[in-house]
């Protein structure tokens, strides 16, 4: 197994000796709530890349185990492809276009609508105490990232008090069972992926990765992948370390542990695409009571995890909720609606339903190609930058042309059975013509179902003037981003707070 050298990887869940002896004991509170506690941990921008999904080059045994042991899910899929509208969802259990939350970083000063709770203020009242984060793991695991008025700690009542969890990190010997959400971020785009890279034991070899035809076999591009898998080993020695103190404190046994992306990977076709790579996310749930391996193959959407927690805490499921328990029965569903909107500078409309088959798109801006240059992706996404002068040259093959293109096709259909890599654009084929008309259908009517109109309050990115600033007074260092080189966001909005203080 691979280590990172001093990295903030320790035992970090802090609970009182007090529960360690009643959850080894049959102390009358054990007695009196034998209902699990229950861990969620969300992993930021991973696609299915995990060993235990057959990826090459990555070594994850730990989420390996789980799988082996608990139910790996091959068909789920977020209900956008952004960090915080598809949080908005989870939070809630409502897909994020029904609530008023799909724009990225909007209306954090905007209660949500009192029709609608978080979902954590349901496990309040079956009982249940809310932790938000963890000790041991990046920068404390702790993101909220919802786009509604909220604190991450507090009472709840949606018109004075926002607070979505009880604690931070902390559990007290009186407050089992409980719910942790512990946020794992090495995987998100950031400047510290290449010390997590050097602090590790074995770093994965960049000839060893595979990519997926879409990208350019480049050594830059290679470089960039094998650095995104060393995140996610980063994470799955976190994961590792959480499992370990379960053990330590005698709360394996009762403890079921929910892993699962907010979001696809940063990359092409990925974060902010209705493509598989930004929508179909790896799901693990391990339940201690029910060893054994299991793959589950029906569609899931990360709104039925919001309700399968409900479900295990024998909470309250309000009749709001788009989302339904995995495992109860005749829970299955016939397809997925994804969205995608308002990221950063770029106001986007793109809707899509995915079934266990096929995956129809529609964009309402085909006029917006898929690489728009938006600021922050300028700074994290070196594939980029390489794919741009290949395509300038004409030297991509199509399906690494395709995301260059001056736009987007008005709709898409792929047929997932046979081409899982979405190489292949039906939508303009006779043949299917039929499943498109169906699928069209399908999603018109469920986009009027989910679609709500209301405030807009939008947070500028700070990104757009720091990169504007860069071309204007240090080109040298612009040249650096455009030749596919990080070159460290946060280091030059540091310096672009300061020159506009000067």
């Amino acid at each position: 197994m691979k280590t990172f050298q001093n990295t903030f990887l320790r035992l970090g869940l802090v609970i009182g000796t007090g529960l360690i002896v009643a959850s080894c004991s049959s102390s009358k509170e054990s007695e009196q709530d034998p209902r699990p506690n229950i861990i969620w941990l969300m992993a930021e921008d991973i696609s299915t890349d995990l060993e235990c999904y057959g990826t090459a080059g990555v070594q994850t045994p730990h989420l390996n185990w789980l799988a082996e042991n608990g139910t790996k899910f091959e068909n789920a899929y977020v209900t956008n492809s952004i960090c915080s509208p598809s949080r908005s969802a989870m939070m809630v259990g409502v897909h994020q276009n029904q609530t008023n939350t799909q724009h990225h970083r909007s209306n954090r000063n905007i209660p949500l609508d009192t029709a609608y709770k978080p979902f954590t203020y349901w496990l309040r009242k079956a009982g249940y105490t809310t932790v938000l984060g963890h000790h041991g793991v990046m920068d404390k695991g702790r993101k909220t990232d919802v786009n509604f008025k909220h604190t991450p700690t507090g009472e709840w009542d949606g018109t004075e008090d926002f607070g979505l969890f009880d604690n931070l990190d902390t559990i007290r010997s009186s407050e089992q069972p409980f719910f942790a959400q512990i946020q794992l971020k090495a995987t998100h785009r950031g400047d510290w992926w290449d010390d997590v890279r050097e602090r590790s034991s074995d770093p994965v070899d960049p000839e060893k990765v595979e990519l997926p035809p879409y990208m350019a076999d480049d050594p830059v591009i290679r470089l960039d992948w094998a650095k995104y898998l060393d995140q996610m080993e980063y994470i799955d020695n976190e994961v590792g370390m959480i499992m370990e103190e379960l053990e330590q404190k005698g709360l394996a046994d009762n403890t079921i542990i929910i892993f699962i992306g907010d979001n696809g990977r940063c990359n092409i076709r990925g974060k902010g695409y209705l493509f598989e790579a930004g929508v179909h996310i790896p799901l693990i749930i391990y339940d201690p009571r029910k060893k054994g391996q299991k793959v589950n193959h029906q569609l899931v959407s990360a709104t039925d995890i919001t309700a399968t927690v409900l479900e295990y805490a024998g909470a309250n499921l309000p009749e709001y909720l788009t989302g339904t328990p995995i495992f109860k029965e005749g829970s299955g569903r016939s397809q997925v609606y994804s969205s995608r909107d308002l990221w950063d500078e770029v106001m986007e409309k793109s809707r899509a339903v995915t079934t266990d088959r096929w995956k129809y798109i529609r964009h309402d801006k085909p006029e917006l190609p898929y690489e728009v240059g938006q600021a922050y992706l300028e700074f994290y996404r070196p594939a980029v930058h390489v794919m741009r002068r290949l395509y300038d040259h004409d030297s991509l093959s199509p399906s690494q042309a395709y995301f260059f293109g001056d736009a987007k096709p008005t709709e898409e259909l792929y047929d997932l059975k046979n081409d899982p890599l979405e190489l292949n654009n039906l939508a303009l084929s006779p043949e299917y013509r039929t499943i498109k008309k169906q699928l069209r259908e399908e999603l018109n009517t469920i986009e009027k179902r989910f679609s709500t109109t209301g405030p807009l309050e939008i947070e500028h990115p700070g990104a757009v003037d720091v990169l504007k600033w860069l071309k204007e007074e240090k080109p040298s260092v612009y040249k650096q981003i455009q030749e596919g080189k990080e070159v460290g966001y946060k280091k030059y909005a540091a310096q672009y707070k300061k020159h506009l203080n000067e």
